[in-house]
């Protein structure tokens, strides 16, 4: 395996990977009837371009650029070559609305977003002017949208400048190239890499503020711990707005020199189809996509003799999973790892020495560079060289979580055996896990509050056998209202993203309370 300890930053690690592997496939895209296969060199080209044209565009160092888009070979360029030209990555949900979206643009002042055009039968582009009143120049400081072409048929228009990714990268002169690569020279592990939005109680969302150095520490650990090498081909499942598809996904492979296959809309048959025709060896993603790729009545069909390692976690794994998942998919290694996106998304893993157990009833250990205690109340506390720089433009929550000792406050509440493994017990949050996000219910409740006849709210997550827990909302009804719960979905359908909906609604006469007058949560679930 290839050290890849010297790198401190992405310019450096996709150059060192275009030195290395220059001829080795960096990316296959072969998905929605496309087949774009890229090397390492050429890979290294499309980014110099696409940094070319926001230099041209006069997108400076430490500027902020959203990407609203899926899992494609454009949202590798776009965030490699916004960092290539010292600009910072801030990643937008696919699954948010166009008024989510606008609200990480506006809090970050972001000069440029990157937007799909027409995907899922949503123009974003259109959502994003519609959510800015029809204005993104007075709502925002955007000075232009650089749109992906996915689908075709885009004809969403905006009040400033709306370029094609391919015509952006066309602009690329020599000169513009020259001035690329200096930028590239000038970035440190020291500058600001990225920006990825967590929900927090408060109900507002929270922007987690990572430097290079962090972010590709954490990518380095997980790529190592699994042994990823130039010889893998790495199905990328997980969304790459989220540490799991970004910093556990293609920055790994650019690390280490595997191959990235990236999934725009996850389905079992599209999953298996990859598997088998790219010969893909490494498969993470949330307990909920072993699950179904194992109920598949279609998966004897497919050769998946190639797949060798997956890592899960994000919620509870059971050994059973663990052993089908080995036994019925072809597994050699089964890993469980816990994270939050504060610490990069890393924080402990178990290795490929454990036992199934291990695997499925822990976290496994403090990666290399981290650290883990037990703190008041059984609150996990981690410090390392993965912990954020803090939380944007929010030092009060940023002292409140990081202590002056180093010591970052997961909120969660776990134990440590006596092998340094973790386990966690508890959660001090009330957020619960769909499908591997985590929803954080203070929020939905603020937006519930919104609704004509609700006096109040409170959402608790539910036992769901397909996505492991989902959102139920109790309400409390204005006296005469006819709210109903088909006007609460309806609601919560415009305003929240799909993973953060309640997926059933109780109206109730009253909470339960303690004597300060909390909702008793505990007794609602």
């Amino acid at each position: 395996m290839t050290d890849a300890a010297p790198v401190q930053t992405t310019p450096a690690a996709l150059r060192r990977a275009a030195h290395l592997w220059p001829d080795r496939e960096a990316i296959a895209d072969v998905q929605a009837g496309h087949d774009t296969r890229w090397t390492w060199a050429q890979l290294h080209e499309e980014v110099r371009r696409f940094a070319a044209g926001l230099v041209a565009r006069d997108v400076r160092p430490g500027d902020r650029v959203v990407i609203w888009a899926p899992n494609t070979r454009h949202w590798v360029v776009a965030a490699l070559g916004t960092q290539y030209a010292g600009a910072t990555v801030v990643p937008a949900n696919t699954r948010y609305t166009g008024s989510e979206t606008l609200e990480i643009v506006q809090r970050t002042g972001a000069v440029a977003a990157v937007v799909a055009g027409a995907f899922l039968g949503s123009e974003r582009i259109a959502d994003l002017v519609g959510a800015a009143g029809g204005s993104l120049a007075e709502a925002t400081d955007l000075r232009m949208i650089v749109r992906i072409p996915l689908e075709g048929g885009d004809t969403a228009t905006a009040d400033l400048a709306v370029v094609d990714l391919p015509d952006l990268q066309a602009e690329a002169t020599d000169t513009l190239l020259a001035d690329a690569d200096a930028r590239a020279d000038g970035v440190t592990g020291d500058d600001v890499a990225d920006i990825l939005f967590t929900s927090g109680t408060t109900g507002k969302s929270k922007g987690v503020v990572a430097l290079h150095r962090q972010t590709v520490a954490g990518a380095r650990a997980w790529g190592a711990n699994g042994g990823v090498t130039e010889d893998d081909r790495y199905l990328i499942v997980n969304p790459f707005f989220h540490s799991f598809g970004y910093k556990a996904g293609f920055l790994v492979c650019t690390l280490f020199g595997a191959t990235i296959i990236p999934l725009a809309v996850y389905s079992t048959g599209e999953t298996l189809r990859l598997i088998e025709a790219e010969k893909a060896t490494v498969l993470p993603g949330a307990p909920t996509i072993f699950q179904t790729l194992l109920d598949d009545p279609a998966r004897a069909d497919h050769d998946l003799s190639s797949l060798r390692l997956a890592v899960t976690g994000a919620s509870v794994v059971p050994v059973v999973l663990v052993e089908r998942m080995q036994s019925d998919l072809g597994l050699e290694t089964v890993l469980t790892a816990y994270g939050q996106t504060e610490t990069m998304g890393f924080i402990t893993t178990t290795t490929a020495d454990d036992d199934d157990t291990t695997v499925a009833t822990t976290c496994g250990r403090a990666y290399p560079g981290m650290e883990i205690r037990i703190g008041e109340k059984g609150e996990i506390l981690t410090r390392g060289e993965m912990v954020m720089q803090g939380y944007l433009d929010d030092p009060e929550n940023t002292a409140k979580t990081i202590d002056p000792d180093g010591w970052l406050h997961t909120g969660d509440v776990g134990e440590i055996d006596e092998r340094g493994n973790l386990r966690i017990t508890d959660r001090l949050k009330d957020m619960y896990i769909t499908g591997g996000f985590n929803v954080y219910p203070a929020e939905i409740e603020q937006t519930l509050a919104r609704l004509d006849g609700v006096v109040e709210s409170a959402v608790v997550g539910v036992p769901d056998e397909r996505m492991g827990e989902v959102g139920k909302a109790y309400i409390v009804r204005r006296e005469g209202s006819s709210l109903g719960e088909q006007d609460v979905l309806d609601f919560c359908s415009e305003h929240l993203a799909n993973f953060k909906r309640p997926r059933t609604i109780e109206f109730v006469d009253s909470f339960p309370r303690n004597p300060s007058g909390k909702i008793l949560k505990t007794e609602l679930r």
